[in-house]
């Protein structure tokens, strides 16, 4: 009887999927339809991915500023839009993505965050969605990041960034930034996208130093925020969250420093010392090598 209801799920699971592919009614994802010109912003959630769109979307429509109620039409995230709405956008289009590595993105822009903001950043993000009451400790918070137990499709920060820095490594198609290079010297990390998009022949878009900071200026902390209190009761990633807890935080990097203890910044450079080092994040716990893992000559990890 299991067997026949399992089947009997399945089956209505995909036809209800086929009617809303045939409707245009199926939300883009993994299964979006990727054209050879398109180019991928891609992160790791709570990584600077929307502010870089703000940034680029304002460098390209430099005289129509996005806000949150036009930047699902100018670089949409492919999570909350219709495969039918994007294969409908102008090409080449700019698509917003947390994926691991998906060998048919054509070319993708990479942003790396310092995974112990990453954890800041991810655990006020998920009090704001209402996934953790607001007592509830950053501390335990933390080991559940380290094991992916909020987003698992998109893996842990070291399965998603490792998959793209290892297997897209040398690849003219890839430029990866550091969120805080991005920080420290906007201007030219935008030089850098655009010099990368010139490559990729995207389009020709205005890079003089006008154009750039009032890229820069249309994109900053204290306009997004104000943005946001405007309009986050219509844009597809707040309108369901909490109102009294802003998406947009500080936007700054360290600020793990003063809201991480020294046992939570220990148990992430435990897990992933390693990779932030060769990405030039400095750590600070004694002990920061991840433990050894032997196999028995039975073939079981130890």
């Amino acid at each position: 009887m299991q067997s026949r209801d399992n089947f009997f799920s399945r089956f209505t699971g995909a036809l209800a999927q086929a009617g809303r592919v045939l409707t245009g009614r199926q939300i883009a994802g993994r299964g979006l339809t990727v054209f050879p010109d398109d180019v991928f912003l891609v992160s790791y959630p709570r990584s600077g991915n929307t502010w870089t769109r703000f940034l680029l979307g304002n460098l390209i429509h430099e005289n129509d500023p996005v806000t949150f109620s036009n930047v699902e039409s100018r670089i949409p995230e492919i999570y909350f839009n219709r495969d039918r709405f994007l294969r409908q956008l102008p090409r080449p289009r700019m698509l917003k993505s947390h994926e691991c590595f998906q060998p048919h993105y054509p070319r993708v822009i990479y942003i790396v965050r310092d995974p112990r903001d990453v954890a800041v950043s991810f655990y006020h993000h998920n009090v704001k969605a209402r996934n953790i009451p607001d007592d509830y400790p950053i501390a335990s918070f933390v080991p559940r990041f380290i094991a992916a137990e909020f987003d698992r499709k998109f893996g842990s920060w070291r399965d998603n960034v490792l998959s793209w820095t290892v297997l897209r490594k040398d690849d003219p198609r890839f430029l990866m930034l550091r969120y805080e290079d991005m920080k420290s010297d906007t201007a030219s990390a935008l030089a850098e996208i655009v010099a990368f998009l010139g490559r990729c022949s995207f389009r020709k878009i205005d890079s003089n130093p006008e154009a750039v900071q009032r890229a820069i200026d249309l994109s900053s902390p204290e306009r997004m925020r104000l943005l946001e209190k405007q309009e986050a009761g219509s844009w597809v990633l707040t309108k369901d969250t909490r109102n009294d807890k802003p998406f947009v935080r500080s936007a700054t990097s360290g600020g793990w420093k003063s809201q991480l203890s020294p046992e939570s910044v220990r148990a992430i450079e435990s897990a992933w010392g390693d990779l932030m080092q060769s990405l030039g994040y400095e750590l600070v716990s004694e002990q920061t090598a991840p433990p050894t893992e032997r196999v028995s000559d039975g073939g079981v990890r130890e």
